[in-house]
């Protein structure tokens, strides 16, 4: 288990998985500390240009220019806490869970599908199917 403190962001980050050997786990778990510090720029990174991302039972948002605007409209509600439960890859195919803690004292958990645009180990992530549920304290 991996636990590092991001002072800068004042985050405390657990990644269960041992990430040093697999390049699309590390990934992925660079992905979701972006995420958790609202970094819009290193989240549409890794993103394709043609990049779904499937909120289910809330949207789906097609295109990079139209994921850029929901991240900017999300970017202020940051993590204090990021718990990686499980990253799971093979091929094009890849899934992270676990839960944020925000700013703001409310939790979310949250389980991720990632289907990459091809093999290699700097593939974009080409569709994303979010599933995310608020905690109870």
């Amino acid at each position: 288990m991996l636990t590092l403190n991001l002072k800068t962001f004042n985050m405390k980050i657990t990644c269960r998985e041992n990430c040093d050997n697999a390049p699309k786990k590390l990934l992925l778990k660079e992905f979701n500390i972006s995420f958790g510090k609202g970094d819009v720029q290193n989240i549409l990174s890794y993103l394709a240009a043609n990049i779904v991302w499937d909120m289910v039972g809330d949207k789906v948002i097609k295109g990079k220019d139209e994921v850029e605007k929901e991240l900017e409209a999300m970017k202020e509600y940051t993590a204090t806490e990021i718990n990686i439960d499980h990253i799971i890859t093979h091929g094009k195919i890849a899934a992270c869970n676990g839960n944020y803690k925000m700013g703001s004292g409310s939790s979310y958990g949250f389980c991720d599908v990632y289907e990459f645009d091809n093999h290699s180990k700097i593939a974009k992530i080409r569709r994303m199917t979010s599933y995310g549920i608020a905690l109870k304290p």
